[in-house]
């Protein structure tokens, strides 16, 4: 169950252009798992099943892991991608203040892991987070609806959304293609999807690979850099934006093309709001991250009945 609700909850994230399903990962602990996962299920897996070793190459898949887990995370896309599309259009201020909230409190929380800062690490850091702050700013491109560019965008904008602060969605914002693929889950396009499902795996199998060995070869400045994507993304989810211009995109809807960042004109009801979303935001994410090191500390304590006293009294702190 928790495993599924971490799945819902990433795939509710990267159906919002600004917003990573891989942060959501990352925070519940379960991050470099996925990783890990997704090579040996598109690796050793893999290579068993071509080989005819059906029986043998399940048996390496884990799927007390990735099951509950993918499952979180198709239900989460099939069930919201309406509301989402329907929040994010009438009530756009109040969703971004959340996730805003969200983010910013996940960019602290992710820069505690790295162990121990040095000037590699801090330098990675702010490259990260200008480099990904003027990505946010980006201005979408119109690209062909075809089916080979439908596969292309599943490869680039997967490889985004198993990193913490990079938004896939935004990614396929950039591409032209957001609201193409967010109307074929609506309309149960299966051509499309699959395409881009096809896509997809392809791009998971070869950018896991590269993440673990970073993970395991330079895992403090990988987290630094991932934090500096984290915290440059959120210029594309500040909740006050002025329309600089619009473009007519592939299906004939006026939609942005350039915004801009403001701050709200008048101090009223809506503004206090989407404040007290904000702060719901940053409480979410350290709840999370406090339950996160009580389940950690508590697995290092052998007797049950003080394993259970303890985590019960790190609760009530």
């Amino acid at each position: 169950m928790r495993l599924y609700i971490t799945g819902f909850a990433m795939g509710t994230a990267d159906l919002v252009p600004g917003v990573s399903g891989g942060t959501v990962a990352f925070l519940s602990g379960i991050y470099e798992e996925l990783l890990y996962s997704i090579k040996i299920t598109t690796g050793e897996a893999l290579r068993l099943i071509l080989r005819g070793r059906i029986r043998e190459g399940l048996k390496v898949i884990p799927f007390r892991f990735v099951v509950p887990l993918g499952i979180g995370i198709l239900t989460a896309v099939f069930t919201l991608a309406n509301l989402l599309s329907f929040l994010l259009s009438e009530h756009p201020v109040f969703i971004w203040s959340f996730f805003f909230g969200l983010v910013l409190a996940s960019t602290f929380i992710v820069l505690k892991r790295v162990v121990k800062w040095d000037t590699s690490d801090r330098i990675a850091f702010l490259v990260a987070a200008i480099g990904s702050y003027f990505l946010m700013g980006a201005i979408p491109v119109e690209t062909p609806n075809n089916l080979p560019f439908i596969f292309l965008s599943g490869v680039i904008a997967i490889s985004a959304m198993i990193l913490p602060g990079i938004s896939g969605s935004f990614i396929l914002l950039l591409l032209g293609k957001y609201q193409q693929i967010l109307t074929a889950v609506a309309e149960r396009n299966f051509l499309t999807l699959i395409t881009f499902f096809a896509g997809c795996v392809v791009g998971i199998a070869l950018f896991s690979r590269i993440l673990t060995w970073l993970f395991s070869k330079h895992h403090d400045i990988s987290i630094a850099i991932l934090a500096g994507f984290m915290l440059g993304s959120i210029r594309k989810i500040w909740p006050w934006k002025e329309v600089v211009s619009t473009r007519v995109n592939s299906l004939g809807e006026v939609v942005p093309l350039i915004e801009k960042n403001i701050f709200p004109q008048q101090l009223d009801i809506s503004v206090v709001f989407a404040f007290l979303l904000f702060l719901i935001g940053i409480f979410i994410i350290f709840y999370l991250d406090r339950m996160h090191l009580v389940k950690e500390q508590a697995k290092d304590i052998k007797d049950p009945a003080f394993k259970k006293e303890f985590a019960e009294s790190l609760k009530n702190q």
